[in-house]
């Protein structure tokens, strides 16, 4: 099993847990080594990094910034990032300015269909208001009784051809691998699975070429095991992975209790022709790097990122 978990949230974007809680419930569950992963945002780490160090993990900064390819809507995880490196900062502070935009469309949507007072609950979800998403709509659905779980709202809510749904312009690709890459980071294509399986979701002539331009453009590392893979998709993007050149990530994307497919940690090993993403800073490989990596502690995180 690997101790290793790299792709995680806390109430910062749509977790459910806090930054500090988020690191005891992974030490609690065999973490030796973590990265906080919030959606756009990056004033959850300096918590959490304090939080990893009292329980004696290792902590990694991290990202998962939304990105908008072709007609895709796909998520790179930075890791190992610089959190004051200012053209990520600012890239991120933008993506967040449209997410207010984008959840009172999605409630007017959902107002349509018969189902009033959307962005009110919503937000009543949300910790933290500039990263108001899906999940909180979702979890606004479930308490009003119009789905069973979280999941099973994106089975007929807030997906393309479904009431809630909003098509949205996230940060380009290039821009996304820039920033993180700008700032000594990796960056990571986050559950490629979701791509192919969803509803008029990518092929595979498609996936290539998504994956040639993700590397040619200086993106080191793909997910093999995440919380939404099969054991059959482990061994798939592990073939990618070897195809690309690309470094094998993992991470639960774990939400929290009772919403995620897979639980904090206990992730099931890489199939063996994998090199870990770890190895690019372990062994100082950060070829992209112009600047080297810190954590950032107290308020000045905060201002740094303009939450």
């Amino acid at each position: 099993m690997l101790d290793y978990d790299l792709h995680c949230h806390s109430t910062i974007s749509d977790g459910l847990l806090s930054p500090a809680d988020l690191m005891a419930r992974a030490a609690e569950r065999g973490v030796k080594f973590i990265a906080l992963t919030d959606h756009d945002d990056l004033s959850g780490l300096p918590e959490a990094a304090a939080a990893a160090e009292l329980h004696g993990m290792q902590f990694i900064n991290g990202v998962e910034i939304s990105v908008t390819w072709r007609n895709h809507t796909l998520h790179i995880v930075g890791l190992h990032i610089n959190p004051v490196y200012q053209s990520l900062v600012d890239g991120l502070h933008a993506i967040r300015s449209g997410r207010g935009t984008r959840a009172k469309l999605m409630a007017d949507s959902l107002a349509k269909s018969g189902i009033p007072g959307a962005l009110e609950g919503a937000y009543k979800h949300a910790s933290n208001h500039g990263i108001i998403g899906r999940t909180h709509f979702a979890r606004f659905l479930v308490e009003g009784g119009h789905c069973k779980d979280v999941r099973s709202v994106f089975k007929n809510y807030l997906v393309k051809g479904k009431p809630g749904y909003v098509a949205h312009q996230w940060a380009s690709l290039s821009d996304a691998v820039g920033w993180i890459c700008g700032s000594g980071g990796v960056a990571v294509l986050a559950h490629p699975g979701r791509y192919t399986v969803a509803r008029k979701g990518m092929g595979q002539k498609t996936l290539r070429e998504l994956l040639r331009e993700f590397a040619d453009l200086g993106g080191q590392g793909i997910e093999v095991v995440c919380g939404s893979h099969t054991p059959e998709q482990y061994a798939e993007f592990a073939r990618y992975a070897d195809e690309f050149n690309l470094l094998a990530s993992c991470g639960s994307d774990f939400h929290g209790p009772g919403e995620s497919y897979r639980d904090l940690g206990r992730l099931p090993d890489f199939p063996l022709s994998c090199r870990p993403v770890w190895l690019a800073w372990e062994g100082d490989q950060l070829s992209c790097s112009t600047s080297s990596p810190s954590v950032l502690v107290g308020q000045e995180a905060v201002e740094r990122t303009g939450c």
